[in-house]
């Protein structure tokens, strides 16, 4: 392999990628590419009409290009994984949420895979949570109390995976088809976890195994947690 082991791919965030959104940013890492929009509402599901709270929802969609063979469209049914995956990006963003500070309206972060080359859940759940900043920052002097930002931290996610016999960062797709274990983490910028999915594929792991997977995991949301930062610059809020 190109890189070492323990690094990242290479990443590029482009702000303000599409015009129509407060939110909108085309994320790529290595040969993975996802345009991550965050549009507001100030309507929220009728569910919490009455508990002048806000929500934070996604979806994802592979787009037919992005893979080859090309991807169906999705149109009268969301398959089983697509479901996963957004509901993923959702409680991820949730978890560093503060919604009665967020107010009484609805943020969608949408994640289009626009081309699939591994690690699409955890490079939507970065670049979704770029999108987010941007599309509350819109909206901040209308917050309930616009010296209370509505997240407590931000969060990045990255894949890791046993390749060969050994602990890699940042799995693309040749890597996560041969890895015997793979595992997806989701953490803050302050280093606590939101989220573990870790399985093996016709394989079973040990815990020192385990331990090097979290340990690379911890480093590469650390990367990433910096390059999200620099991306927003100064209106970076933690």
């Amino acid at each position: 392999m190109k890189r070492k082991r323990n690094e990242i791919r290479p990443v590029k965030i482009k702000r303000n990628f599409t015009k129509t959104t407060p939110g909108s940013v085309l994320y790529q890492c290595g040969d993975t590419v996802v345009l991550c929009t965050a549009s507001v509402s100030e309507k929220v599901p009728p569910w919490m009409a009455e508990s002048g709270k806000g929500w934070i929802t996604a979806e994802y969609n592979m787009l037919p290009g992005s893979t080859e063979p090309r991807k169906r469209r999705d149109r009268n049914k969301v398959d089983g994984r697509t479901t996963e995956i957004q509901r993923l990006i959702g409680r991820s963003m949730r978890a560093v949420a503060d919604l009665e500070a967020l107010g009484p309206r609805q943020i969608t972060v949408d994640c289009d895979v626009l081309q699939a080359d591994g690690g699409t859940r955890t490079a939507s759940i970065t670049g979704g949570m770029i999108a987010l900043i941007d599309a509350i920052n819109s909206f901040k002097k209308e917050l309930p109390d616009p010296t209370k930002f509505p997240l407590r931290d931000s969060v990045a996610a990255i894949s890791v995976g046993i390749v060969d016999g050994k602990p890699t960062s940042d799995l693309d797709y040749p890597m996560d088809f041969a890895a015997a274990v793979d595992m997806n983490v989701v953490m803050t910028g302050k280093g606590n976890f939101v989220e573990v999915q870790g399985t093996g594929e016709e394989s079973t792991f040990t815990e020192k195994e385990l331990g090097s997977l979290i340990t690379l995991a911890k480093k590469g949301c650390k990367e990433l947690t910096v390059l999200q930062q620099n991306a927003i610059g100064k209106k970076w809020p933690f």
